[in-house]
């Protein structure tokens, strides 16, 4: 008689039990009015970029953060900052145009 133990293989471990909660092709988004347009929040993200940064933009966005928390009681995480002035730069494209200071940094 054997002493070792039978185990499942990994096919049985790792088996689907349900359907996915994720589609293979994503619904598409739905029609939001303009005036709706803003940062995501803390919500649930399903994409991903990745931004590199020198070491000095980060010790600048980590003192903006913990400014935020300490001066004016916000505790937001990085992302969540980086979404919210994302949004504040879009939205100053979208109605400045040309005159927008993005517009202008990014000829210089």
């Amino acid at each position: 008689m054997s002493r070792r133990v039978s185990l499942p293989a990994a096919d049985d471990l790792f088996r689907p039990t349900s359907e996915p909660a994720v589609r293979a092709v994503p619904d598409p988004p739905a029609e939001q009015p303009e005036q709706q347009k803003g940062p995501s929040g803390r919500i649930r993200h399903d994409e991903k970029i990745t931004v590199y940064i020198t070491s000095q933009e980060l010790m600048d966005l980590e003192r903006a953060r913990l400014t935020l928390r300490g001066e004016h009681g916000l505790a937001v995480d990085r992302g969540r900052l980086v979404r919210e002035a994302l949004h504040l730069v879009l939205a100053d494209l979208e109605t400045a145009g040309e005159d927008s200071p993005l517009v202008r940094r990014l000829r210089e």
